[in-house]
């Protein structure tokens, strides 16, 4: 990383952020038998993992995780799911992003889940920019960041050491 990087959130930091959305996510659905979590490819989906094995730690919620997999160039086009229809069908469902910018991602993802009845339906996020273009919001978030069009926020879950950067 370039020497201009200012890192917003430590690992310890996005470790406890993980584990607070994850009671939120529980104190949410406390009557639920099982929750969808809809990671959204790839760092969303990296974001969910952890939810999952967070919310396996403080609940007996069986969490199920979905990729979803949307062209950020083209999120208009067809948004596939790792998981049918008939799996989240009336379930409660968690679309999960690691970072809410302009809400492009997460508004054609929540789109592509209102095909079918749900119980519930919420989002998540690791860093809210503020930046909407659409009327979509994080339910769930570990940090809101009032942040230029110009600046970049880059999310690393994977590897021994989790952070944050702005860029």
């Amino acid at each position: 990383m370039s020497s201009n990087t200012n890192v917003i959130l430590n690992h310890n930091q996005i470790t406890h952020k993980i584990r607070r959305i994850a009671f939120q996510i529980y104190e949410s659905n406390v009557d639920e038998k099982e929750v969808i979590l809809a990671g959204i490819d790839k760092n969303g989906y990296v974001f969910a993992k952890k939810l999952k094995t967070a919310l396996q730690k403080i609940s007996d919620i069986d969490p199920v995780l979905c990729k979803v997999s949307i062209d950020k160039k083209h999120p208009w086009q067809d948004v596939k799911t790792s998981i049918s229809e008939d799996d989240y069908k009336n379930k409660s469902i968690v679309l999960v992003d690691d970072v809410l910018n302009s809400g492009t991602t997460l508004i054609y993802g929540v789109r592509h889940f209102l095909n079918v009845p749900l119980k519930q339906f919420k989002t998540a996020v690791l860093v809210n920019r503020n930046h909407k273009k659409y009327p979509v919001k994080a339910d769930f978030k570990g940090i809101s960041l009032s942040t230029s069009l110009l600046e970049h926020v880059e999310v690393v879950l994977e590897g021994k050491t989790y952070e944050v950067v702005l860029e």
